[in-house]
């Protein structure tokens, strides 16, 4: 059994929604169903609409890729115009060549009996052998301007036909392409929609939905509020069963998001997140799922905990990072939830080695909570999020409207996406699979 989050839907909101609609005021508060209908995910009917046009598309790409074989087949044939021309004009440059070698035969012959008249001959006799080799003369340069014409003609013929085969080749080829490309799209489009009929059915069956669980906990220690591009550092990820059953597979869930100073590019690929657990000592990448190898089981009440660590690309601008905790669970009975949102922690990027610096702290609430005591965190600079609705990590919650002046872009630019999802209660979202099923 697998869950998905819309968090990196979230991620994407942060650095695709124009500065303007998230610009510190109050009317902001109003713009989120308009911001939620940007992010929405196409409907059955736009994905079926889809579908079909890119099977028509298919279609007519295969219809064309046989008509353009047949194409080929004809342009390469002996019988089309320009091979007939080639072939007409490859043998009359074969007959100049022995025209061209008769005549050049007879020169001979004429310059030789020249040559073997006796002393004795008459002049009429010498005259006339001298007119045959001039005559001879004449001929043999005749036959040679023809030979040269000749195989001219055959050789733009020959171009003519063989440029023409070429191009119907690379035509062909295109068509082939055309077909390949047509089908990826077909299939992407058709998968697509395969998955949101499954999941419309997963979420018309009644009792599938999973469930938030705030009692399920997550909190980031020993994040630095400011990261040096370039250098690695080492922070924790606490995942805490505070229910009083056990939850027989919990999946920790972390991720990392960052724009420039501005707020406006992001720079989200220059950063680097691994994780490794006792159970799994070697550092191993986060994928794009952002879900870590599950913790099987956490008992009530008990607790465990994942290595982190942050790299930024040495090349990274100056900038304002997020970082994202939560968790979800499956257990063997079928039911399953997880954390309703996620924690979230802010630091800056630097790209200088700045002195010691504190732990990044959670991301600020619309609506302050009274702090509780937790107990201490065996990282000395864990950080202990104020308590939300009795849950040990800070949520991306509230308007942006109060968050100040232009000095808050950035961060409006990486929370805002997320802000306005969770606004609507949809930072959440995970749905029973089907034993086999994935995600």
């Amino acid at each position: 059994m697998r869950f998905r989050r819309i968090l990196a839907t979230a991620a994407v909101a942060a650095v695709t929604t124009p500065v303007a609609l998230l610009s510190a005021t109050p009317a902001f508060a109003d713009t989120r169903p308009a911001a939620q209908e940007q992010l929405s995910k196409p409907g059955i009917a736009q994905l079926e609409k889809a579908a079909a046009e890119a099977q028509k598309a298919y279609d007519d790409a295969v219809l064309a890729e046989k008509e353009g074989k047949e194409d080929l087949e004809a342009a390469l044939a002996d019988t089309t115009p320009l091979a007939v021309a080639a072939t007409a004009a490859v043998k009359a440059a074969k007959e100049a060549e022995a025209a061209k070698a008769a005549a050049d035969k007879a020169l001979a012959d004429a310059e030789d009996k020249l040559d073997e008249l006796p002393a004795t001959a008459t002049p009429e006799e010498k005259e006339a052998a001298e007119k045959a080799v001039t005559d001879a003369e004449a001929a043999a340069k005749a036959a040679a301007g023809a030979k040269t014409a000749a195989d001219a003609e055959a050789e733009t013929a020959l171009d003519a036909r063989d440029d023409a085969r070429v191009a119907a080749v690379r035509q062909y080829e295109l068509l082939k392409q055309a077909v390949k490309k047509a089908l990826e799209d077909k299939t992407a489009a058709d998968e697509a929609l395969a998955e949101a009929r499954e999941e419309e059915d997963e979420e018309g069956n009644e009792g599938e939905e999973c469930v938030p669980e705030p009692d399920l906990t997550t909190v980031v220690t020993g994040l630095p509020s400011k990261v040096v591009a370039g250098d690695w550092v080492d922070f924790r990820l606490r995942l805490t069963n505070g229910t009083e059953k056990t939850m027989d597979e919990v999946y920790p869930y972390a991720d990392v998001h960052a724009t420039d100073k501005s707020g406006l590019e992001d720079i989200g690929d220059l950063l680097k997140l691994q994780w490794s657990s006792a159970s799994s000592t070697t550092w191993k990448p986060v994928d794009d799922t952002s879900y870590i190898d599950p913790i099987s089981p956490l008992e009530a009440g008990a607790h465990s905990d994942i290595k982190l660590r942050l790299k930024i690309d040495a090349k990274a601008p100056a900038g304002q990072g997020m970082a994202f905790a939560s968790g979800d669970y499956s257990n063997d009975d079928e039911s399953c939830g997880g954390t309703p949102d996620p924690a979230t922690y802010e630091f800056e990027i630097a790209a200088g080695t700045p002195g010691k610096t504190p732990d990044a702290t959670p991301a600020p609430s619309a609506t302050p909570a009274p702090a509780t005591t937790a107990t201490p965190s065996a990282t000395p600079a864990a950080v202990i999020p104020t308590p939300q609705g009795g849950v040990s990590h800070q949520p991306v919650s509230g308007s942006l409207a109060n968050t100040g002046s232009s000095s808050a872009v950035p961060q409006i630019a990486l929370v805002g996406g997320a802000a306005v999802l969770a606004g609507a209660g949809a930072m959440f979202v995970v749905r029973r699979r089907k034993a086999g099923s994935a995600a």
